[in-house]
């Protein structure tokens, strides 16, 4: 699987740390789902839902033909994006104004997948209406939950997720027996990450015991408890925790609700922290979906004091407070949704909330603006990414500008710089209603961000098949252009004005808006909304049959846009003109400009445009009288298209000459050969299929075993390389040593080894990029 792509193994993360216990568990929640179609894990916070999920999910993955798909949903604040997430999860774009509820179920309706919607409790009647619509019109789908309350709604098993078992302190068994009881296991896997060559010993092991007993068995409490070990000896903590054990059961019967011990642990791990590390805690806590470096350092306060961030940040981490991630070269942080509340509980105790999340807005804005300035550049797929890990964060700033009326023109700048990301990822539903809601507030006069909101509006309106929307909106804008004034301004209005009229069918006006467009953004230098403007042009002069006026625009776009490394439109403009190239016999060029579009689309993660670049170098396939190889890659469009949920692959204006070479194909190889041919393309997967489609190797060799590895498997096998054993790879890379060995693991099955040797001479040869040698199988 390429990094940035989906594919049918599903979209389950890998984990970070170890697994420990829950054998029991994991067997029942399977047996569950091969009975009943909605199962829901409950349980109070740092019970250990999700990974229990999550692992259940994993071993699941072989039940289901078409995967197991992970829906976070903690992050998420509003319930109407519900559905919306899960068709992001799912890979699905949106290419009409159906509801992504609707979206969802055709798409699921004849597939058989396992969903697994994390974080439930703050959206329960929303996910129970996605769930019970699934489970109506979707006879495949079954559905796990993890929620720290179940949804209500009829067919539901619930299952209630315990604490780890925990030994008797007063009586343990023999060191040998230990490793039965997973929340001593957990300790001291945990303890080795804090101090490594930590083990338990007869000196140590009553106390690790007494201290899994007071925390109830609870994961969290018991993480959290060891991280401890690089400062105190198991003794020490044990001893901070009696004291405040006494604290909490004065008055009381018996232990502490387990909810009590949870706060114990965190109140404790709070108060051992230093002041800059909880007031740093506390800060952080405004931040959604996790964040980098460089967001924590700018959402501080004005004078952040001493200490650098990344060094408390450090400091966070090694205490496990907070979570590092790996995200290609980028590394995340992220406060588990428990500790994040106790975060900001502390920011609304201290007056600080508002001004944190002010500050965490203003970062926000500026970031989506520096991504707009910077789109037509060689940053562009790096701006892309960063907005896509950002999503939650910016959904938060946007929530806290159209809480107050007197931050509406920040919600419009922020949501009409995000118009270009939300086109990207095909996100149009969500960025209309951003849009809409941002301009529902009424300002003094109106602004260039309002204009600039009502042009992204009125496209994405029309995008969807919102004519009646869209000329509404574009209207708007002439009128917010001439109060605002300054020719940029009216002509994007003219730009919006012009793309309204291409989807209204009044071709003429589209042409003269565009035209004045085009010419006015060449004047003042503005190369985003000039290539925009000839993306339109083009449209719109190849729907009157202007074919040559229509590719002049898109070579003036790859003019531009070469010099620059931009990508998008660069994909768009290079896979129409190789379809037209094409068309016109000149195979040669033909597949040179559809193979630079296939690369931009597959480091862009554009299913759409990519389908779009597979079929067109099958025409040329074919046209070469290929026709196996034609037929390989129309059975991989369709599939790429189906992935992406169009039931069907339809390149507008060229339907016909699409059935001619289809049926071409056909003919030439016969019924059942074209059919088994469409068919091995069908099964390649996106990553595969482009491989192939590049030539990068064969279809025998496109496997979804042989798939790319991911960039944490490509360092492991590196350091296999130079002799480390997993021990050592874990030291080196800061993780456990039970990841360790299942990254190896996941090495040999995609790669098809048997031994650490062959993963060494692999790497020796700088095979990274084809099938390795199979002489050797497992055995």
């Amino acid at each position: 699987m390429l990094p940035g792509t989906r594919g049918r193994s599903g979209n389950l993360p890998q984990d970070l740390t170890s697994f420990v216990g829950r054998q029991r568990e994991v067997a029942d929640i399977r047996r569950l789902l091969s009975t009943s179609r909605l199962v829901t894990l409950t349980g109070i916070g740092g019970v250990g839902k999700t990974r229990l999920a999550l692992r259940a999910a994993g071993e699941s993955r072989r039940a289901f033909d078409d995967r197991v798909w992970l829906v976070a949903l903690g992050e998420l604040g509003d319930p109407m994006l519900v559905a919306d997430a899960t068709a992001a999860a799912l890979g699905l774009r949106e290419v009409s104004s159906r509801p992504p509820l609707d979206m969802v179920v055709d798409y699921c309706a004849e597939r058989d997948l396992l969903l697994v919607l994390d974080g439930c409790e703050h959206l329960v009647e929303a996910v129970a209406g996605l769930a019970d619509a699934l489970l109506r019109a979707c006879p495949g789908v079954r559905i796990l939950v993890a929620s720290r309350e179940q949804l209500g709604i009829p067919g539901e098993v619930t299952v209630r997720v315990p604490p780890l078992e925990v030994p008797d302190p007063d009586r343990l068994p023999p060191p040998g027996g230990i490793p039965r009881y997973p929340a001593m296991t957990l300790f001291a896997e945990r303890a080795v990450a804090a101090l490594p060559g930590f083990g338990l010993t007869e000196e140590n092991t009553r106390a690790v015991a007494r201290i899994c007993q007071q925390l109830d068995g609870l994961p969290l409490p018991i993480e959290l408890a060891a991280a401890r070990l690089r400062a105190l000896s198991p003794q020490q903590i044990l001893q901070r925790l009696t004291d405040r054990y006494r604290l909490l059961t004065i008055g009381h019967r018996g232990a502490p609700p387990r909810q009590q011990t949870l706060r114990m642990c965190i109140d404790w791990s709070y108060e051992l922290c230093t002041d800059r590390e909880r007031e740093l805690w506390a800060h952080l806590s405004v931040f959604a979906g996790g964040f980098e470096l460089d967001a924590a350092e700018g959402v501080r306060a004005a004078d952040p004091g001493p200490d650098d961030v990344l060094d408390v940040v450090a400091a966070l981490v090694d205490k496990s407070i907070l979570i590092r991630e790996d995200h290609g070269e980028v590394v995340r942080y992220r406060l588990l949704e428990t500790l994040r509340d106790y975060g900001l509980e502390k920011l609304r105790s201290s007056g600080e909330l508002d001004a944190l999340r002010r500050r965490h807005r203003d970062w926000y804005e500026q970031l989506v603006q520096r991504a707009e300035a910077e789109w037509i550049g060689p940053r562009q797929v790096q701006w892309i990414r960063r907005l896509d890990r950002e999503q939650a964060n910016v959904r938060d700033a946007l929530d806290y500008c159209l809480s107050d009326p007197d931050e509406a023109e920040s919600a419009l700048r922020i949501a009409a710089a995000m118009y270009l990301s939300w086109l990207a990822r095909g996100v149009l539903g969500e960025g209309r209603r951003w849009l809409d809601r941002a301009l529902a507030c009424q300002s003094e006069s109106p602004t260039a961000a309002r204009v600039a909101a009502l042009y992204a509006g009125s496209v994405l309106a029309v995008m969807q098949g919102d004519v009646p929307g869209g000329t509404a909106l574009s209207a708007q804008a002439r009128t917010a252009a001439a109060a605002v004034g300054g020719e940029e301004w009216t002509a994007l209005a003219r730009s919006a004005s012009g793309y309204v009229a291409i989807f209204a069918g009044d071709l003429p006006r589209a042409v003269l808006d565009l035209e004045a467009a085009v010419r006015t953004f060449g004047v003042t230098g503005n190369p985003l909304r000039r290539v925009a403007s000839l993306l339109g042009l083009a449209l719109a002069s190849g729907l009157r049959g202007e074919g040559r006026r229509s590719l002049a625009c898109h070579e003036e776009i790859l003019a531009i846009t070469d010099g620059r490394g931009e990508s998008m439109f660069r994909a768009y403009s290079l896979c129409t003109l190789g379809l037209a190239v094409g068309q016109r016999g000149e195979s040669a060029r033909a597949t040179a400009l559809l193979e630079e579009g296939l690369r931009l689309t597959r480091m862009l993660d554009d299913p759409l445009t990519c389908a779009t670049c597979l079929e067109a170098l099958a025409w040329v396939a074919a046209e070469r009288q290929d026709c196996e190889r034609a037929a390989v890659l129309m059975g991989a469009a369709d599939a790429v298209g189906e992935e992406s949920g169009i039931k069907k692959l339809v390149i507008p204006g060229l339907v016909g000459y699409q059935k001619r070479r289809r049926k071409q194909a056909r003919a030439a190889l016969g019924p059942r050969v074209f059919a088994a041919a469409m068919e091995r393309g069908r099964d390649l997967g996106l990553g595969d299929a482009v491989a192939y489609a590049l030539d990068e190797f064969a279809p025998a060799q496109a496997s979804e075993s042989t798939s790319v590895l991911t960039k944490r498997e490509r360092e492991v096998a590196d350091l296999v390389a130079q002799g480390l054993t997993n021990r050592e790879i874990a030291q080196r890379l800061v993780i456990a040593q039970r990841t360790a060995e299942g990254h190896v693991e996941h090495i040999l099955t995609k790669l098809g080894f048997a031994t650490r040797a062959q993963i060494a001479a692999w790497v020796a040869a700088g095979a990274s990029a084809r099938e390795p040698d199979r002489g050797t199988g497992r055995g």
